[in-house]
């Protein structure tokens, strides 16, 4: 079994029809854990809200898409630990904290992070953390 922390630009493919979007469903097998820090959650519903804003969807489908994504196997794990080991990353790669998070978290759990996010991918791959980083596609 793999444990794997999952991204929001991962877990948009499980609602979209774009590149990679099987890739990204494969990873709900239960042959892996799948984890992510909790504010997660905040930006899927700021990506659905994004979504609602823009037409795509209903508010009615955007309060599906909320309920949908909160059945999903994954476990949360609080952030607040994951700031101090994210804001090294983050300053010593150039990438955002808020994806530096996901990485954190990946590295103390000793897993990897499941991105569809390229900037985020080709910056970390061949790096220190390149065992923490994979690209959706490639799984």
């Amino acid at each position: 079994m793999s444990l794997l922390v999952v991204d929001a630009s991962v877990a948009a493919k499980w609602f979209t029809d774009e590149p990679d979007r099987d890739a990204a469903l494969e990873i709900l097998d239960e042959a892996h854990t799948l984890h992510a820090p909790d504010f997660f959650l905040v930006e899927m519903d700021n990506l659905f809200g994004k979504w609602v804003r823009r037409r795509l969807v209903t508010h009615a489908e955007g309060d599906d898409l909320r309920r949908a994504l909160r059945r999903f196997p994954l476990r949360y794990h609080d952030f607040g630990p994951l700031l101090d080991p994210a804001w090294e990353i983050a300053v010593g790669t150039g990438r955002s904290l808020y994806d530096c998070l996901y990485v954190a978290l990946a590295a103390v759990l000793d897993g990897s992070v499941v991105t569809a996010d390229r900037r985020l991918y080709e910056g970390l791959r061949n790096g220190p953390l390149g065992r923490n980083v994979v690209w959706v596609g490639d799984r």
